[in-house]
């Protein structure tokens, strides 16, 4: 018999479509869940011409399971991200980055006739996160792909309490980098345009701020030992690359098509590193989600019905730098 799903697509023209994709029963390891929030990232804007499915930060209840589904069980409240499976067998599947599988299925490649942007989605168990009662669905779904974004560089890169982590950009990436990166212990260093957002960068948890707009030469109090890019543009890289201490880190965390281009001496003589990263392995996912509970870290969020006009809306006011700071989109 299998289900049919309501979905919301991309299209040729840009608009937004509402549609529908028939889906046969679970089977294996494999889980149906009733969509119920997805979070609206900038990856989403991307696809907006293409004729797939969107959403990729998804939140629901689980309604069936296949025979193979060993944890997972019916009304459980799960999330997923970017990632879709692997092949289960080389080094990347064996140590949970699927992302990086040579047969990686992944948003925007592959299931596109599936996404958070529709009633139900069908997943491997693997890739489906239990969702801790401590965090609202509303606030879960930009955990499942901002939130990983931002906690995996942190953890995986030995950052430490003694640290200072310096956030370029406070937005939908940088105003949960902020909270993470205290929540750790960290001096964290916000830099932004304007002194808009100061006093909020403040209220996250920034312990400095520094308005960047005009500036040629920037002096901060301590150097930088972890820098977390999460604007859509490059920055002035010679001017941050004198902020960094001795043998720090540098972190882009958005999407862009432009060529990387870095002042050479300066990143050379001081131990400079450039750390590319995407996401995380797939128990991080867990970890992150119960350090967010534990902590109380909350996205801002705005919300939309999840309707042709409310996704449309969400997408413009992402398009035009208006969302404070994540979209998230809520199932009737």
């Amino acid at each position: 018999m299998g289900i049919d799903i309501t979905v919301f697509k991309g299209s040729f023209t840009g608009k937004i479509v509402k549609g529908s994709s028939h889906k046969e029963d679970v089977a294996t390891d494999h889980v149906l869940v009733k969509v119920t929030h997805s979070g609206v990232c900038g990856t989403d804007c991307h696809y907006t011409r293409a004729d797939m499915v969107l959403g990729h930060e998804g939140v629901g209840i689980v309604q069936a399971v296949g025979p193979e589904v060993s944890v997972l069980k019916v009304g459980d409240r799960v999330g997923w991200g970017y990632n879709h499976s692997g092949c289960g067998h080389c080094l990347q599947c064996r140590t949970g980055w699927i992302g990086n599988c040579a047969e990686a299925h992944q948003f925007g490649k592959t299931e596109l006739d599936q996404g958070s942007f529709g009633s139900h989605a069908i997943w491997k168990e693997e890739v489906l996160f239990h969702i801790p009662e401590g965090i609202a669905s509303a606030d879960a779904a930009p955990l499942m792909c901002a939130g990983i974004t931002v906690f995996a560089p942190l953890i995986l890169n030995n950052v430490k309490p003694l640290d200072c982590v310096g956030v370029i950009g406070i937005g939908g990436l940088g105003h949960l980098a902020i909270q993470m990166a205290a929540k750790m212990g960290c001096e964290v260093v916000a830099f932004s345009g304007t002194k808009a957002k100061r006093d909020e960068a403040m209220m996250l948890g920034a312990t400095h701020f520094y308005a960047t707009k005009g500036v040629k030469e920037l002096k901060v109090h301590r150097q930088i030992d972890h820098l977390l890019v999460t604007t859509s543009n490059h920055p002035d890289w010679e001017m941050y690359l004198k902020i960094m201490a001795h043998h720090g880190s540098i972190y882009p965390l958005t999407i862009s098509t432009e060529p990387l281009s870095i002042p050479y001496l300066p990143f050379l003589l001081n131990n400079i590193s450039f750390v590319g990263t995407t996401g995380g392995p797939l128990y991080l996912y867990g970890q992150m989600l119960d350090f967010v509970a534990f902590h109380k870290i909350k996205p801002i969020i705005q919300e939309f019905p999840m309707t042709v006009d409310g996704i449309t809306d969400a997408l413009n006011k992402l398009d035009t730098g208006e969302m404070r700071y994540r979209g998230v989109l809520l199932a009737d």
